[in-house]
């Protein structure tokens, strides 16, 4: 970590601000957004995946970092449930879903690497 000037460098961080903002878009295009309740929890939870990225690098230390991908871990899981909601409620199409999933196992294993 040592090597990297801010967070936006890392690739972690942005897969996490990708993954991010195609929830985003799935929210906007889809009849997601008219179910608040769920819209924001998953819009929530994907941004906290940025935001813990973002804080442990802010915190300074590896052990500091290694603790906020644990929570960013955490997130990107709460958000894999929530579209997992999303896809049975018709939300979103099967192909979005598929999309998605993969994108966020790509995520956890990168955080797993950091």
């Amino acid at each position: 970590m040592a090597h990297y000037q801010n967070f936006e460098e890392l690739e972690i961080y942005r897969l996490a601000r990708s993954q991010c903002m195609q929830i985003w878009s799935l929210i906007n295009e889809t009849s997601l957004s008219k179910d608040y309740k769920l819209k924001e929890q998953i819009n929530g939870s994907s941004g906290s995946v940025m935001d813990n990225i973002a804080e442990g690098f802010g915190r300074g230390g590896n052990k500091e970092f290694i603790q906020f991908l644990s929570f960013a871990r955490g997130s990107n899981h709460e958000t894999k449930a929530q579209l997992q909601r999303a896809f049975d409620r018709n939300h979103i199409s099967l192909n979005d879903y598929e999309d998605m999933i993969s994108k966020l196992k790509l995520l956890m294993n990168k955080s797993r690497n950091s």
